[in-house]
């Protein structure tokens, strides 16, 4: 927490990588450990992602997964980041996240996404088999899930009789989610928080958020426009450590190109940050901030202003459960004296 005891305008992202050799239990365990040091360490918030068939992740049901963290913390806020509603019927993510809130009052967020998080073949499977354009679908699901959690249909509606139990007056705190600028557009004309993926388009991001407050539409009076940006990040005294963690996202991210989807093996990434090639190829491109702690949390406030964003969501993959939570604690302290 911080000097006024209010949560950090920090938030983690994490895919519940399963380290090589460990099952999914030991890997949910773990993404349990780090909710928790998060929330010791002052982070307003903890999500999971929604991927699909990826033997290296354990977040294909981030519903169920939100649950469990929220057993196993108490003050920090949990969700998902994001439902991947294209893959899901609204009344049904509006069922979900209502038992959440009954759970876990004043603490569960819902980010929603478009893209469908796998694979066109997994997709297909997910949506039985419906041919459809999700991104022309969007809107409409998304004008549905918000009826269900409370803004009601319109009379005559063929779903109006319907309710999504248990009913909760509270709704989750919404984000939309965006890797190109259709997602904050989509956020701002609707009056809804924004989320975007730095760590998935850095040219975009900044640009993407400033048009976003630029162009938000209040859905209610005296609402505002949040925005939060995620971004690969890790911070470390450790030189080794921080080449391990580009090293592990660089063979991340050419295995997924790969259609590879298995856990990266520890020597893996050790040769692969030890050799000539790797080292003759680092640059800074603006997709990752690494380096000791301070240099970091500068560089995290910094992106933070330049996109008016109101919080930074750290996305921190690594086959080293262990170093990822020093670098999430090591964050939050230089952030505080940085701040």
């Amino acid at each position: 927490m911080d000097v006024a005891g209010e949560p950090l305008p920090l938030a983690v992202l994490d895919f519940v990588g399963i380290e090589f050799g460990e099952g999914a239990s030991a890997s949910i365990a773990g993404s349990v450990g780090i909710a928790r040091a998060v929330e010791e360490a002052g982070y307003r918030r903890y999500w999971v992602s929604e991927h699909h068939n990826m033997t290296s992740l354990a977040c294909s049901a981030p519903e169920l997964l939100t649950a469990h963290v929220g057993a196993h913390t108490s003050r920090i806020r949990v969700g998902a980041a994001g439902i991947m509603l294209p893959n899901h019927a609204p009344l049904k993510v509006a069922e979900s996240f209502r038992t959440l809130l009954a759970m876990y009052p004043g603490r569960i967020d819902l980010a929603l996404g478009r893209a469908p998080g796998t694979d066109p073949l997994t997709a297909h499977v997910l949506r039985r088999g419906m041919v459809t354009d999700p991104a022309a679908e969007f809107p409409g699901q998304v004008a549905e899930l918000l009826a269900f959690l409370g803004d009601g249909f319109p009379a005559g509606h063929p779903y109006a009789p319907l309710v999504a139990a248990p009913v909760m007056a509270e709704r989750p705190e919404l984000f939309v989610l965006g890797s190109s600028p259709y997602g904050p557009q989509f956020a701002a004309v609707n009056g809804l928080s924004a989320a975007f993926a730095h760590h998935m388009s850095p040219d975009l991001a900044f640009e993407a958020l400033r048009s976003y407050r630029r162009e938000f539409t209040p859905r209610s009076e005296g609402a505002a426009p949040y925005s939060a940006m995620s971004v690969l990040a890790f911070a470390s005294d450790d030189d080794q450590a921080i080449l391990d963690f580009e090293a592990a996202w660089t063979l991340t991210i050419q295995n997924i190109r790969r259609g590879i989807r298995e856990p990266l093996r520890p020597e893996q990434v050790r040769d692969f940050a030890r050799s000539q090639d790797f080292r003759a190829s680092r640059r800074d491109d603006g997709r990752m901030v690494t380096g000791e702690p301070k240099a970091v949390a500068e560089r995290l406030l910094e992106m933070k202003h330049l996109a008016q964003a109101d919080e930074i969501v750290v996305v921190t993959p690594s086959l080293d459960r262990e170093r990822r939570t020093g670098s999430y604690v090591a964050l939050a302290d230089a952030w505080r004296s940085a701040a």
